[in-house]
């Protein structure tokens, strides 16, 4: 009698979207610094509903939650947090601290996504252009790339914002910033394509009759889709930051629109006084920034652990 020995299970392919979700699962810090951009996004897309919660608007003024005898500061502790300001209020004005920052939230994330999504859109057009095409094209992208990192971007940002007044701040802001954020991208893209645009697989389309442009959206951009995807997760937190510093050197957004760099702008006369109308803002600042750092240090490593040095 014969015994007939059974095939070992087949081994289940697993996407790189199945192995990213199994490391960040593996990863405490991953996962709470994607709990926190969640909240943050959150915060920002639902902005008016969640300020809404709270009940008062972020340029409504509430002149009974401050004393006009001490310089407008809040009535009662930790900056007049209570069950109508569950955050506090500014001094002087009385405005609710808790709407300001949600809607806070919403214009720094906006300009920052908006910013970053400019930046990689443009940033790995050019890379592949440059890395497949070669010759001319990469010479010109080339010398492009470094003229634009060569350039004082940030004297540049402060003189275009002073200078352009009646325009739409939110807009100006997103294109000035994404305007210099490119080539780094561009870069890292180039040196991936250069690595790709000879591998068999894109030979034999090459052969089989592809044209380039074909080629670039199916055979190279799933290629470097790994290491974009890990650099604009590490590029949003420098665009959050920018944002928030020409808002506090006064040339970001203009009043009363609220913008956390702004708010920290405004408290630093308070932060003796009334620390928490100062911390509020910063803490969230914090919060957000430090998150998408450590997500887009673990997204690096595992979608691109030679670029992350493991």
């Amino acid at each position: 009698m014969t015994t007939t020995t059974a095939p070992p299970p087949a081994r289940t392919a697993h996407s790189p979207w199945q192995l990213v979700r199994a490391e960040l699962r593996r990863r405490p810090a991953a996962r709470l610094s994607l709990g926190v951009v969640a909240f943050f996004a959150l915060l920002a897309a639902a902005a008016p509903l969640i300020a809404a919660l709270g009940g008062w608007g972020p340029d409504e003024f509430d002149k009974s939650a401050v004393d006009p005898y001490l310089g407008g500061l809040p009535l009662g502790p930790l900056g007049g947090v209570s069950a109508e300001h569950w955050l506090g209020v500014e001094p002087v004005t009385g405005r609710d601290l808790f709407a300001r920052v949600v809607h806070g939230a919403q214009v720094s994330l906006l300009i920052a996504f908006a910013a970053t999504a400019i930046v990689v859109l443009a940033g790995t057009a050019a890379g592949i252009c440059a890395g497949y095409f070669g010759g001319r094209t990469d010479t010109v992208l080339s010398r492009l790339m470094d003229l634009t990192m060569s350039f004082p971007s940030l004297i540049f940002m402060i003189a275009m914002m002073s200078v352009a007044r009646d325009v739409n701040r939110i807009v100006l802001m997103t294109a000035v910033i994404g305007l210099f954020g490119w080539p780094g991208i561009a870069r890292i893209v180039r040196g991936q394509t250069l690595s790709l645009k000879h591998r068999e697989y894109v030979d034999a389309a090459r052969v089989g009759g592809s044209g380039p442009w074909r080629i670039l959206v199916r055979d190279i951009l799933p290629g470097v889709a790994g290491p974009v995807i890990a650099y604009t997760t590490l590029i949003v937190p420098g665009m959050i930051a920018t944002e928030a510093a020409l808002s506090y050197l006064g040339v970001g957004v203009r009043p009363p629109t609220p913008s956390w760099g702004q708010m920290i702008a405004e408290s630093v006369a308070y932060y003796e006084t009334d620390p928490m109308y100062f911390a509020v803002p910063s803490l969230c600042l914090f919060l957000t920034v430090l998150a998408f750092t450590l997500l887009g240090d673990a997204l690096r490593d595992i979608l691109d652990p030679r670029g992350g040095g493991a």
